[in-house]
This record gives C-alpha cells, sequence and structure tokens, in this order.
C-alpha cells in the first residue's frame, strides 16, 4: 500500500486524476470502477480539465459505480447517478451506454445485485477502483459489520451515515436508509485501488485502515491485503497517521 500526502485538497485531485489519467492513456479501454461524495470532486475536476485540455479521451472506457441510494430516481439531485452525470460524464466524452450504477428503482434486492455483479463480470472486472472512506471506514456502502461482503448487496446504512448524509436533504425523513453496493470481493478484486481522502475529520480513519487491524469493523482496512493500492491523502486527513506511524507514509 503507497501513501501519498499531498499539501492540501486541490493538490490531492491533481495527484489522483495523473493515476487515473494514466491508466487510461495506457489502456484507453479501461473499466474504472468510480465514486461519489465529496473526496473525488477535486479528482473530477481535474479530469475534466486534462479532457477540455486534449490531454485525455474516455471514449473507449466503460464506468461502473460503486453505489446508489434504494429509492431514489435517476433524475433525483441527490441520486449517485445525478451526481456522476454533473460532476464528470456531461463534461467529458464517455459514451453513457458505457455507464454503470446499481438501479436504487429496483424493488428487488437479489433481482439487483444479481445483475450488477454480472454487468461487472461481463466488462472483464474493474482496473482501476476510486474509492472515497466513511468516517466509520466504509468504503462503498459496505458498512462495519461481523464479516466482509463478497459480491453486490443491499445495506442497511449506520445511524451514523444516516446522520452525515442529512446536510444533503431537506427533511431528515427524506435521507435514504438503504443503499445498493458493490461487495468487498468486487472491490478486491479491482487490479489497482485508489483510495482519496481529506479533511482532519478523516484522520483516525486513515490510520485505521493503513496502520491498524484487519477487521470487517474497518471494512477499508482490508485493502492492507490488496497488491497495488494508493492511498492519496491531504495534509490534514494524514496528520494522525504522521504522528504515529510515518513509515507507511511515501517520501
Amino acid at each position: 500500500m503507497r501513501v501519498i500526502v499531498t499539501k492540501n485538497y486541490e493538490d490531492l485531485g491533481r495527484v489522483a486524476a495523473n493515476i487515473i489519467a494514466s491508466q487510461v492513456t495506457l489502456k484507453p479501454e479501461s473499466v474504472l470502477g468510480l465514486a461519489t461524495g465529496s473526496s473525488p470532486i477535486s479528482t473530477y475536476k481535474e479530469l475534466i480539465k486534462k479532457y477540455e485540455n486534449g490531454d485525455l479521451s474516455f471514449a473507449k472506457c466503460h464506468a461502473a459505480n460503486l453505489d446508489e441510494y434504494v429509492g431514489l430516481t435517476k433524475d433525483n439531485d441527490q441520486s449517485y447517478a445525478y451526481f456522476m452525470y454533473n460532476n464528470l460524464f456531461k463534461f467529458v466524452d464517455i459514451d453513457m451506454a458505457n455507464t454503470n450504477i446499481p438501479d436504487g428503482t429496483e424493488k428487488d434486492a437479489a433481482k439487483e445485485c444479481a445483475r450488477y455483479d454480472a454487468v461487472i463480470k461481463s466488462l472483464g472486472g474493474v482496473d482501476l477502483q476510486l474509492l472515497g472512506i466513511g468516517h466509520n471506514g466504509h468504503v462503498g456502502f459496505n458498512e462495519p459489520a461481523d464479516c466482509f461482503a463478497k459480491g453486490t448487496n443491499i445495506i442497511n446504512l449506520t445511524q451514523s451515515t444516516i446522520d452525515a448524509n442529512t446536510r444533503f436533504f431537506e427533511k431528515k425523513e427524506d435521507v435514504p436508509t438503504q443503499a445498493y453496493t458493490m461487495g468487498i470481493k468486487t472491490i478486491m478484486s479491482a487490479k489497482k485501488i485508489l483510495l482519496v481522502a481529506s479533511g482532519k475529520d478523516k484522520a483516525e480513519i486513515i490510520y485505521k485502515m493503513v496502520a491498524g487491524d484487519i477487521t470487517p469493523q474497518v471494512p477499508a482496512s482490508v485493502l492492507q491485503l490488496h497488491n497495488d493500492v494508493i492511498v492519496v491523502v491531504d495534509e490534514a486527513a494524514g496528520s494522525l497517521l504522521a504522528e504515529k506511524a510515518p513509515e507507511y507514509i511515501e517520501k
């Protein structure tokens, strides 16, 4: 696991975008596993700049997103389909037919989970998986649990995750309580993993993920077992790691 600490959030975006751009340049038909939330926004902005400057094309790429809220339609402004379209897809040359996100409106969970696993299998798996990390260590929406989830599954969101999401909705009762998410096994099957995090509030969980025990109670800790993981954090998010276990940080 490589850990790169950048000066700030903007630098984080540039470093992460360069890693993704290198992947796409070397393999134009790459399957990109994509994430939502505040952490990857600066990365997407930098990728858009590269496209606009003529340095990068997504024309041959496929995308497979990590997760989607159950119950939200694609045109809901809090859905992850909406987020991806308005933060990346509409600004670059990716074919929307080649983008894939779990269907939050599908009420048959078993059917949707099987469908999405089949989609990822049909693409030959993910070449590079972009991840954020929750305060409780969730990746995708794989919350702390007694075991690691395997394939795509439906998750009952923890109260801490629901509380963290209330700022995005008009009323607390509008906040989704479930989500479809890629499983840990699917994420770990990606050839390369890139995790980004920023802010002092992520410092503790970054320390636990990188230097702590491998446990499903901290889902992201399983990334220690992957043979090609790059973690890019700003100084704030990497502060506790720098203080307690600086040997993990790339010089």
